[in-house]
């Protein structure tokens, strides 16, 4: 597998520079959207580098947008506003759904031991006496976001099959509540605002660390809890981590330069690829559209896409 990646990121530095730097006449700028998961202004802070890095490698104005929602980048790069987003599995399915043609997943986050999966985690305060789904059953639920992967679609469909219930409110639970992102879900049971919640972790490494990835792991880093103070509650099957995408209409060589960077960040500049990953990660790999075909099966089936 990592003989393959390399191969194909090297096949992508190879076609780059065997091109004219002419896709700077193509594109006056390009533009990335930055999914909901924590404050807009560390969204940014975080993407700063890539936006510094993309800019040198494309030669043109860079812009990063960081919507209040999952659809709000879904939206703009269905509508050609934006360029290139790390999506969720269940954004991109909503994106493929919409319009096969709007985008192209290229690259995928990969796990210190080399998978691609992530899971959706429960958790409460520790003072809370919360240890399992069965002590959840009356109380507040928060998730983060309609269109998150591990936020919300894949808790719908596991958890109501371990409780038999419903995810009405009243159901099992006293109420299910969403919180507008993951960082807004683990603040919220910090305060005490819901009984507990669910975000995401690759799962791997420690528990006091946050894990290696994901949002708890960008929660500690930033200060915001302390994972001593948590329990973890429930946790989802392995998940196949979301891809970062392109707009299929961008001219091929601005793709391929794009994938060569992103695809070579953990080598190129450790830290900055620590940001954009949220966390601790072997790097992105190449991947393609059928890796998600179960991912958008599903989402058809709960939403009744056609």
């Amino acid at each position: 597998m990592k003989k393959l990646a390399t191969a194909l990121l090297a096949s992508a530095a190879l076609t780059v520079t065997a091109i004219a730097p002419a896709f700077a006449q193509e594109i006056t700028e390009f533009r990335i959207g930055i999914l909901g998961g924590e404050n807009a202004q560390d969204r940014l802070t975080s993407h700063e580098c890539l936006k510094t890095y993309t800019a040198e490698t494309l030669g043109v104005d860079v812009k990063l947008f960081t919507p209040a929602d999952y659809d709000g980048v879904i939206q703009g790069l269905l509508g050609g506003s934006l360029d290139m987003a790390w999506l969720g599995a269940s954004g991109y399915a909503k994106a493929y759904l919409t319009d096969p043609e709007a985008v192209e997943p290229v690259l995928v986050k990969t796990n210190l031991d080399g998978s691609f999966s992530y899971h959706s985690i429960g958790f409460a305060r520790k003072d809370a006496g919360i240890a399992s789904l069965a002590d959840m059953k009356d109380k507040k639920f928060g998730f983060g976001d309609p269109n998150s992967t591990s936020g919300y679609l894949i808790p719908s469909v596991e958890i109501p099959q371990e409780t038999g219930a419903s995810m009405e409110n009243g159901d099992y639970f006293g109420e299910v509540v969403f919180t507008g992102g993951h960082e807004q879900t683990i603040v919220a049971v910090k305060n005490g605002d819901v009984d507990a919640g669910v975000t995401w972790a690759d799962g791997q490494g420690e528990w006091e660390d946050g894990y290696n990835s994901g949002a708890l792991r960008k929660a500690v880093d930033a200060g915001l809890v302390d994972m001593n103070d948590l329990v973890e509650i429930w946790r989802s099957k392995p998940i196949p981590e979301g891809p970062i995408v392109l707009r299929k209409a961008l001219p091929a060589d601005v793709k391929e330069k794009m994938i060569e960077l992103v695809g070579g960040m953990h080598e190129k500049d450790a830290q900055c690829a620590y940001n954009i990953a949220a966390g601790d990660t072997a790097g992105f790999k190449p991947i393609t559209h059928d890796a998600y075909q179960t991912m958008i099966d599903l989402r058809k089936a709960q939403t009744g896409t056609n």
